[in-house]
């Protein structure tokens, strides 16, 4: 399969445009179980990923050892690991983010993924506050110097997070939601990013599912599925579940979608291809919890791009359906 590769940033990598977002390997996905786990991150690798994204609090540091573990007897270049901080903290709180406790989570993700340095690092979503707190990225500087970081970038909830984040000189990502549903970063931060040659991370690009076209009002998730129990913002922000998006609301503009996807094309690859239309993306990191699930994502680089009148048809659908839940919000 032929890689379609894009700058990250300043750092001076080149990664596939197509990640491996191992969030679904770790937790609140339902059950994966480790082998099946392992091959979906194989698949990802033997089709030319060279960036997998993952947490410290993704099955409690599981995540991160399936993947030391499939790296250790990969015998293909070893691709940039991204992995986050800060969601151990409890409470979740703004005064939690200490050069002390940063180090403490950042020798902990060392030791689950088996390494000397972290190859990114990212703040997880922390709270608002945080980003105008300079000690916390000048504590992120101190351990670049030290050896346990190459670089670090920040993992946001909402556009003015990231903006604000951006103007700190060491943050070399962000790692935002964008799709379909999500279409607001591209107005505004894709612009400021691209400016200050800072790497753009797409996260959640199927919004949980929804943009694969195969969920309906009866489909069931697991009782440990944030599709569950995070619907509301019960456990973390809801603007992770569904995009934020109400699921009926959802359900009815998928099926707007649906006549604009060419004949033949899987709709979660055609979902994934409407993002790589953003020069400013970096990366986008779906998840998969199967080997066929991760070979179906990295063939979406292969597809061709989407015509203006596709573009202006999903912007329409958009501003018609779908902006008044999520545009202001995030």
């Amino acid at each position: 399969m032929t890689t379609h590769t894009r700058p990250f940033g300043r750092t001076g990598w080149n990664v596939m445009e197509i990640g491996f977002g191992a969030w679904a390997i770790g937790g609140q996905w339902g059950d994966v179980d480790e082998a099946q786990a392992k091959d979906a991150l194989r698949a990802a690798l033997e089709s030319g990923t060279n960036f997998i994204d993952t947490a410290d609090v993704y099955g409690d540091g599981r995540s991160e050892r399936i993947i030391r573990d499939v790296l250790k007897e990969w015998p293909g270049p070893r691709p940039i690991v991204a992995t986050k901080a800060g969601r151990r903290l409890s409470p979740h709180v703004a005064d939690g983010y200490t050069r002390a406790n940063l180090e403490a989570f950042v020798d902990r993700s060392l030791a689950n993924l088996g390494v000397d340095t972290l190859d990114l690092l990212q703040l997880h979503c922390p709270p608002t506050e945080v980003y105008y707190r300079p000690e916390v990225f000048e504590a992120l500087d101190v351990l670049v110097t030290a050896g346990k970081l190459r670089h670090y970038g920040v993992s946001v909830e909402k556009v003015e997070e990231a903006l604000k984040a951006i103007e700190y000189p060491g943050v070399q990502s962000v790692q935002i939601i964008y799709n379909i549903f999500r279409q607001r970063p591209a107005e505004l931060l894709f612009r400021e990013a691209k400016a200050r040659h800072v790497a753009i991370i797409a996260r959640v690009p199927l919004a949980s599912g929804l943009l694969t076209g195969k969920l309906n009002r009866n489909s069931k998730f697991a009782a440990d599925d944030h599709r569950n129990f995070n619907r509301h913002g019960e456990a973390f922000d809801a603007g992770e579940t569904f995009s934020g998006v109400p699921y009926d609301v959802a359900l009815d503009a998928v099926e707007a979608i649906r006549p604009l996807v060419p004949v033949g094309t899987p709709m979660a690859a055609f979902a994934l291809r409407w993002i790589l239309m953003a020069e400013a993306v970096s990366v986008v990191i779906p998840g998969a919890k199967s080997r066929e699930q991760a070979l179906a994502n990295a063939a979406a680089s292969q597809l061709a791009s989407l015509s203006p009148a596709t573009m202006q048809a999903l912007r329409s659908n958009y501003e018609q359906q779908i902006a008044r839940h999520v545009h202001h919000r995030w």
